[in-house]
This record gives C-alpha cells, structure tokens and sequence, in this order.
C-alpha cells in the first residue's frame, strides 16, 4: 500500500479522534481543516487523496468550495458524513467518485468506506498477510488469528500491534509511537502506549508477548 492523504473538512471535532484511530490501519496522514480554514488547507501544497466532509454546520459556500477543488484536482473522491435527520440535504459532487455515510455508522464501516474511495479494486494479497510463529495478521481486513483463532483487540490495539510487527528489529520510543500510531497531538501522555502494549501482551498469548520486547529508558521492540 502506499501511504495517502486526507482532508477532513468539519466545523466541530466529533470525528477528529474517530480519523485518528484509522490513521495506521488506512496507512494515512490526515489534516482537520474547519471552514475557516479550509483555503489555507488547500493551498498549504498538500496532495490529498480524500476528502472528508462532516456535513454538521457546513455552509453551501463552503460546499462549493469542496466542489471547486475537488474538480481542479483531477476529481478527488469524497465522503459525506450526514445525520440521518438531515439525509434529504445530502450533497455530493456531480462528477468523480463520490460517497456517504450516515453519522451513526461504526468505526468498520467508516474504515472500509475511506479504504473502498483510496484504494478502489484493491484486494488482499499475500503482502497483506504478516505470519510471526502462531499470529497470523490480515493487514486488509485489520484481523489477528492466535492459532487460527480469532483475537478480538480494539482498533488501537490492532493498530499498536501490526505497527510493530511491520517494523521489527527497532525500537521506538513511547512518544514516537503516540506520533505513528495514534496520530495528531495526543494528550493522553505517554502511559497509554504502556497500558495498550501490556493488553496486547494478554491477549495474544506467551509466543508472541515475548516477541514485544521493553527496551529500558527508550520504548518497545517487536523481535523476530
């Protein structure tokens, strides 16, 4: 996969950390921009592959200018995110790849709704699948399997885990994976990279938590 840019366009910040969680699994950077900075956004000189609008608040000028852009640039795909109560206004682009999802949908449906306007026709491959003794990682479908069996880990503790596993023999501090894995400016501090490694650890078993190694004064280490 090759890493992708989003532009989430919304006034408040009720999807801000929900795009923050599919950062790592979608393998995407991914710049809130409100209305008023919408055109400084656009002309920062970032490419962007998706555009997401949370349609709550969002003025018809403003939507204009998502369609103005969106055309100038080769037709970028875009996501509407709209309340169920306000479905009859729903606007999307004439032209292009275009698609919504109602506010209430849950995170997977989010996930595989941005993943279907990225990357249209992509299926998993073998490079899709990461195999570490009795782990097996789906990196398309955001599943783990302990001996063919099923672990069922939040989406950060997905996220945390197939970081590392994808990038072993080198440790990373706790604040650097706060940056790679949860994105944005996390304020949580840095102990939340300790309690996800320590439930990680649980629930995939002694064969694999030993393969995540605490490096002492820098961070974590996923050893091969």
């Amino acid at each position: 996969m090759h890493h992708k840019n989003i532009l989430l366009l919304a006034k408040t910040t009720r999807y801000v950390d929900r795009m923050r969680e599919l950062r790592h699994p979608l393998d995407v950077s991914i710049l809130h921009a409100t209305p008023d900075t919408f055109s400084q956004a656009i002309n920062s000189g970032r490419d962007f592959d998706l555009v997401i609008v949370d349609s709550e608040d969002i003025e018809p000028d403003t939507a204009s200018m998502v369609d103005d852009y969106v055309a100038d640039n080769g037709y970028i795909p875009v996501l509407v995110i709209q309340d169920e109560s306000t479905l009859s206004n729903l606007h999307l682009p004439a032209q292009g790849r275009s698609d919504f999802i109602l506010s209430s949908a849950g995170q997977a449906e989010l996930a595989v709704r941005c993943a279907l306007l990225l990357r249209p026709g992509d299926q998993s491959a073998p490079s899709d699948i990461v195999t570490v003794d009795n782990m097996t990682i789906n990196l398309a479908t955001y599943q783990v399997y302990i001996d063919d069996e099923p672990v069922d880990l939040t989406l950060m503790e997905y996220s945390l885990l197939s970081f590392l596993a994808t990038h072993p023999s080198r440790a990373y501090s706790r604040e650097t994976l706060l940056h790679r894995v949860w994105g944005f400016e996390y304020c949580g501090g840095t102990r939340t990279v300790d309690v996800h490694i320590r439930r990680v650890r649980s629930k995939v078993g002694p064969m694999i938590a030993a393969h995540i190694v605490t490096v002492r004064g820098v961070g974590y280490l996923f050893k091969l």
